[in-house]
Order: C-alpha cells, then structure tokens, then sequence
C-alpha cells in the first residue's frame, strides 16, 4: 500500500514519563507488579518523525542516545528488530491490514534504561504519527488498546497528561486539574534494569496512593504537600543496585528552589519540583557545571484544567 497523503504533523514529541509518585501494591499469579502512580508529563522528550519522501522503509536513528539502542553501540547499525517504534508500526499496521512500509526517524535524546519511560513514550508517539498518515479517523479507544499490546507503560504514554495509574498500568484515571510548574531531571549516566529492581522489593503488598482530590490539584503547593505523603517504593532498591542515585537525590535537593526530589520508576533518572521554569533552568546549568558527566534536563510541566485567579 502506497501513501496518498501526509499527516498534519509530520513529527511527534515522545514526552518524558515522571513517576510523582509509585507505590507498589501487590504481585499477581502471572507475576506482574500491581502499581498505584501519579504520572505526569513534561514537555522534553524524543522525537519520532517520518523520514523524507522516497526513504527506505526502517528505521533511522540519531541523537545522543542512539547508540545505546543498537547491540553494536553503531547508531547506523540496524535498531528494527528490538525497537518499540518499529513494534508499534507493526501493531497499526497488522490493525489496519496493511504493510509496515514507512520510514521513521527516532532522534534519542532520552537516555536509556532510565526510569522515564523512554521507549514507551516512542512507541505512543508512533502510533499517534502513524494514525495520522494512515487511518486519521481510527479512535483513541483502538488506539489505546493497540498501545496496551505493546507494553504496561505505553497506554500512558499515549495519553501524556497527568494521571493515575493502577493495576499493572491499564487503569487509567487523567486529572482534571493540575498546576504549572517546571522540573529538573538528572541521570548519572547509568542504565538501572527494571526487573532487578523489582526482584529487590522486600514488600509488595504497600498501601496504596493517598485519597486524590476529586477536582485534581489547584496549586503548586497543594501537589507538593501531597506528594510529601507518598513515595516511590521502587527508590530503596534501586538505590542498592545504583548507589549513585543517592549524590542524585542530594544534588537535585540542594538546588535552589527545589520544592521536592524523587527518583522516577525504576531509576536512575531522579526529578525536583521547581515552581517555575526560570529556577528549574538555573538548577539545570548548575548541575551541568558540577557535574558534566550527567544527563541533566530542565522543562515545564503544563497547567491542565481552570484555575481562579
């Protein structure tokens, strides 16, 4: 099948996925975690993006990550056969009972491995893409669940608003107001796996999240009280894999600013709070300054929802 025409958007953000919070409540039969999270997006991630006219169908990557996707550390060695983005293209594409004949971009700008929902996000943002190009009227609904196949993270990566997150990540429940703010992220350059973290749990049946306001979070201040009331049950070990994660912590809590420090997922990507974008970016270039080696990234978080005032 040949394509007739373009989408609106020839390109896709794959936002960046911050565990605010992750409690770990349980372990099924089947042995997939049970999870209670608060799961927000901010504006930074990878790019996915549909190469030029005439390109080979594949996949081509570049960004400072790229090599980390690619068993050779080639970035211009072949990354299809273990990628989500050409997963996700094979998805849609069974769905719809057509080829997988397209050529994406990827540039990786994400580290990998890092607790931040990296190669989820770039699946989400492909089925998005490709939905686009090819069956534009095909609806969230499908579209969601075509994303479940491919992974627990994906469908909320898919959605891209703040939400919570139960079950093994398939209860899905968007707030309806959350307040502008800014993070910072740092990585000390370590790939934490995530399975090794969970093996490392000691408890596995924590209470679950505290009550959320029904009508989400009205201010900056109301979210950070509440987060002080919740943890990431998944930090303890992954501190014990990646001691690393500690100096993280610390120097994202000494920042100026800094209204709350947390490590996201399994790690070892760690995050602070900041109210706005101006003190988030000069934590960013201090951090960078101190320490050179780190992925270090500052970006807001969008308001969703009415706000008084």
């Amino acid at each position: 099948m040949t394509e007739t025409a373009r989408p609106t958007a020839h390109a896709r953000l794959a936002r960046a996925k911050l565990n605010y919070a992750l409690h770990v409540t349980g372990q099924r039969a089947d042995g997939y975690h049970l999870i209670d999270s608060l799961a927000v997006f901010p504006a930074i991630g990878d790019r996915v993006g549909l190469g030029p006219r005439g390109s080979a169908p594949g996949l081509t990557l570049s960004g400072r990550f790229a090599a980390d996707l690619v068993p050779s550390g080639d970035p211009s060695g072949d990354a299809s056969a273990d990628n989500l983005v050409t997963a996700a293209a094979r998805r849609l594409a069974s769905h719809l009972d057509r080829d997988a004949d397209v050529a994406l971009e990827l540039k990786k700008t994400l580290p990998v491995a890092s607790g931040i929902g990296g190669g989820s996000a770039d699946a989400a943002a492909t089925l998005r893409l490709l939905r686009d190009l090819w069956a534009p009227d095909l609806d969230d609904e499908t579209l969601a669940g075509l994303a479940a196949d491919l992974g627990a993270d994906v469908p909320m990566c898919l959605l891209s608003k703040p939400v919570r997150v139960e079950g093994i990540g398939e209860i899905l429940t968007p707030l309806e107001r959350f307040p502008t703010h800014a993070v910072v992220m740092a990585n000390p350059g370590i790939a934490v796996s995530t399975p090794d973290v969970f093996k490392g749990l000691t408890t596995k049946d924590n209470p679950a999240l505290p009550a959320l306001p029904e009508d989400g979070f009205g201010d900056l201040d109301a979210l950070c009280a509440w987060l002080k009331a919740t943890r990431n049950d998944l930090e303890r070990p992954a501190r014990g894999i990646a001691p690393e994660v500690d100096g993280v912590l610390a120097a994202l809590g000494d920042c100026a600013g800094a209204m709350l420090a947390r490590m996201s997922g399994s790690g070892a990507t760690c995050f602070a709070i900041f109210a706005a974008l101006a003190e988030a970016q000069a934590a960013e270039q201090a951090l960078h300054a101190a320490h050179p080696g780190w992925w270090v990234a500052a970006a807001p978080v969008e308001r969703i929802g009415a706000f008084a005032g």
